[in-house]
């Protein structure tokens, strides 16, 4: 396995890492069993990055990852953890809470739940308009500084929030949607990360799944409520998902193997992370490594899925309303 600097005041990680969100919430339901064995089978590969929150299955992602680490050496991995988001009994949101008294709270509770002694990175899900970002950030060194964190992330950071955050302290990595069809991030995000040195931990590499055709399972996968799955919108997309599978049958790869790889070559400090449920499906990306696209390859797949030909916002609008990244 690959490994890069997470930042230019981070670690070293895997070139890729594994999001767990999918094997407790949001896509429906998933096999514990085959869900545990899929992150043991990312640590056996050399994966070092494994990402969860303590709103993903309202606690149940932290005990299932928590399980999964049991027994593990614990130098092997880095554990990246977003807190904040507020969840009612029903599984509903109820907005969101990064006080510094919630954070140390959130931050208490997550580490009983996984079972260890340090989270390795430990970043607000979004950007709690309340709280100016400096307190949630004094926080959060707070604890970085009684060892019970290790390093400093955000999540859908805008440009000056990652700059006013910075200023505080050192942030190693901005957790954020980057993909061949979700770009807004390379007008002003990008260039400001790349200039304080801080890397890219990019979700949504395949669109969850609109790149490879996949539609929502169920009425609880989250993704029937997301615009680009709705509708028009999505037979219109589905032209996007055949011009990508056309270009990868004729490279005799997957569409998913070619969105990653996309994402591999827009540099060394963008680790895209792949969430699957299935060893199988983390084999097939682990993969994507290997392949080497050309600069002709690479412009044939821009001209074939241009990301401003995408139908309908990456998240509904109430939620698109919460994110500091979207806001110009």
């Amino acid at each position: 396995m690959q490994t890069v600097s997470l930042g230019r005041a981070g670690p070293q990680a895997s070139r890729i890492g594994l999001g767990c969100m999918g094997m407790s919430d949001a896509y429906g339901p998933a096999d514990e069993t085959e869900s545990i064995a899929t992150i043991h089978a990312a640590i056996d590969a050399g994966i070092t990055l494994i990402d969860t929150a303590d709103f993903y299955g309202m606690g149940h992602n932290e005990m299932l990852v928590g399980r999964a680490l049991k027994g593990k050496p614990r130098d092997r991995v880095l554990v990246s953890v977003k807190f904040g988001a507020l969840r009612t009994p029903t599984g509903a949101w109820g907005g969101y809470d990064a006080r510094p008294q919630a954070v140390k709270n959130f931050a208490a509770y997550s580490l009983k739940r996984l079972g260890i002694d340090h989270i390795d990175i430990y970043r607000p899900a979004r950007l709690d308009p309340a709280v100016p970002i400096e307190e949630t950030v004094g926080a959060i060194a707070d604890l970085i500084r009684s060892g019970h964190v290790r390093y400093l992330g955000l999540s859908e950071a805008g440009a000056e929030t990652l700059r006013r955050a910075h200023a505080v302290h050192s942030v190693v990595d901005l957790q954020i949607e980057y993909s061949l069809v979700s770009c807004s991030i390379e007008a002003e995000i990008l260039p400001v990360t790349r200039e304080l040195g801080i890397a890219i931990t990019a979700y949504g590499v395949l669109s969850r799944g609109l790149l490879t055709g996949t539609l929502p399972a169920t009425l609880n996968d989250a993704r029937s409520r997301m615009p680009r799955f709705q509708g028009e919108n999505y037979q219109r997309n589905l032209q996007l998902t055949e011009a990508l599978a056309a270009i990868a049958r004729r490279r005799g790869v997957t569409p998913s193997q070619l969105a990653i790889a996309w994402v591999v070559t827009r540099g060394s400090g963008i680790i895209p992370l792949i969430g699957t449920t299935k060893r199988q499906r983390l084999a097939e990306a682990i993969d994507a490594l290997s392949i080497r696209l050309t600069k002709k390859e690479l412009a044939e797949i821009e001209a074939a899925v241009p990301h401003e030909a995408v139908f309908g916002t990456r998240y509904a609008p109430e939620q698109m309303a919460h994110l500091d990244s979207e806001r110009h």
